[in-house]
């Protein structure tokens, strides 16, 4: 975790929230200049900070509503600070809280030095990042229905299968398989939404295609030379990680995708792990699904993924390999080399 280590002559913390937001100003010395409660107004905001505006850096908590003020930091020039929240565990502590306290701690954390940054992610390919998270949002609840129904037909421990039910033209008859008009019924309501979910995707996914192709082309194509991770899949990983420069190290990488467990030592002792919370939880789904698509049809990586069952057991072979594939893309995306499978199952 990086922290920031600017100096400047004044600290803008700000507890920030969707129509108000609390603003505290301190200086060099740590003297309160300015703290008070406001409107999340843009001009309120920089008539506020401009007896400070010579050598001012603004910090707030990584929450939903940042985008505003980061963008307008970066238009006026004002250095910004996106905390990551949650390793900002000093705001949380203490025996009162409230915004005007909790905005004077952020400001403490940044003049001291000991603010947890965060990514603040460039404007360019946020909104399209946000229409894919929000495609595979609509992607799980359509699971969710197909769940339903098959395990619907487990219930009722029906002669046949349903098969591939995600394919539209093999859902078949599914209502008529029950004889209750009730549970008729419930097949028939998750049916009618899947098919919406259906039109909305295929929509979602057009648009996003074609937004995507003006970003990082190269880095798009590299991405779907490994196998099991097609267009969606690259998609996601390209999203979620903007630029590989990011991360100085694998290991970095590794930890930020969710990809490794955080031991827990005190005094040589193992207290097990923590951090599963930690990084980011969209680039793990990528990973763990192109970890089952990359043994379809694949022979040399069943015989592989065998290996590691025989030896670590089911579910944390599939993790091994999930965590394999992640080094390999991190590696992709950095050298600008395209997936060598006979290097990877060594």
């Amino acid at each position: 975790m990086d922290f920031y280590k600017g100096q400047h002559k004044f600290y803008c913390g700000i507890d920030l929230h969707a129509r108000k937001m609390y603003l505290c100003i301190l200086d060099e010395k740590g003297e309160v200049k300015l703290h008070r409660n406001m409107d999340t107004d843009r001009e309120a905001f920089l008539k506020a900070i401009e007896p400070y505006r010579e050598d001012v850096v603004v910090a707030v908590e990584c929450m939903f509503a940042w985008y505003w003020i980061a963008d307008l930091c970066r238009k006026e020039g004002i250095p910004f600070i996106l905390g990551h929240a949650l390793y900002m565990k000093a705001i949380h502590g203490g025996k009162a809280k409230n915004d005007k306290i909790d905005s004077q701690k952020i400001a403490v954390l940044l003049r001291g030095g000991m603010i947890p940054m965060s990514y603040v992610y460039p404007e360019k390919m946020r909104a399209t990042r946000d229409l894919m998270r929000r495609r595979n949002h609509l992607m799980r609840k359509r699971a969710e229905l197909l769940a339903h129904i098959q395990n619907t037909n487990s219930q009722y421990n029906l002669d046949e299968t349903f098969g591939c039910i995600a394919v539209p033209s093999k859902r078949g008859n599914i209502i008529d398989k029950f004889d209750h008009p009730a549970v008729q019924k419930s097949m028939e309501a998750d049916l009618e939404v899947i098919s919406i979910y259906d039109t909305t995707i295929t929509d979602l996914e057009r648009t996003i295609l074609k937004l995507a192709q003006y970003h990082d082309p190269v880095s798009y194509a590299l991405l779907q030379s490994v196998y099991g991770i097609g267009r969606i899949g690259a998609l996601t990983i390209l999203y979620e990680i903007e630029n590989i420069k990011r991360f100085p190290t694998v290991q970095d990488f590794a930890s930020y995708a969710r990809l490794v467990k955080c031991e827990k030592q005190s005094a040589g002792k193992k207290y097990g792990t923590s951090g599963s919370k930690i990084g980011n939880a969209h680039l793990k789904w990528a990973f763990s699904e192109a970890a089952v698509l990359f043994l379809r049809g694949n022979d040399p990586a069943k015989k592989y993924y065998e290996r590691l069952v025989r030896k670590h057991g089911k579910g944390k072979a599939l993790s091994i390999l999930a965590h394999k594939l992640g080094r390999a893309v991190y590696f992709i995306l950095k050298n600008k080399e395209a997936f060598d499978q006979k290097k990877f199952l060594r």
